[in-house]
């Protein structure tokens, strides 16, 4: 069975914690420590709340807006900029775009449960 090239297929479901740290972070959207960090200053979408030593913690939301990005430029192809736009433009079509990302993750990883208990 030949799997889609699909975020939902290739990277793990985010699990129900408030707060995740770098590392985590990028072991959930297979995206490296330093390239978080570089796209942190790229896109104003991504603002980790930084506590203690400034050490970054990611929320849901946070999450969900690096899976995006990551899809954009690794998937699709866009480049920074692009992505950018793509991403700005998607915001201020529509103010819940958040929480329309994280339906869409809850959905996909229900379909995914579905999937595995009828096989």
């Amino acid at each position: 069975m030949s799997a889609p090239s699909t975020e939902a297929t290739e990277l793990p479901p985010i699990p129900g914690k408030r707060y995740f740290t770098i590392g985590e972070v990028s072991d959930l959207c297979a995206v490296k420590p330093h390239v978080l960090r570089y796209w942190e200053q790229e896109f104003p979408q991504l603002k980790p709340v930084k506590r203690r030593g400034n050490r970054r913690y990611y929320q849901r939301q946070d999450v969900l807006v690096i899976r995006q990005i990551r899809n954009l430029l690794y998937d699709q192809g866009f480049t920074i900029g692009g992505a950018r736009q793509r991403l700005s433009g998607d915001q201020n079509r529509e103010e819940a775009t958040p929480y329309k990302q994280l339906l869409r993750q809850m959905i996909s990883e229900l379909e995914d449960l579905l999937r595995e208990m009828r096989s």
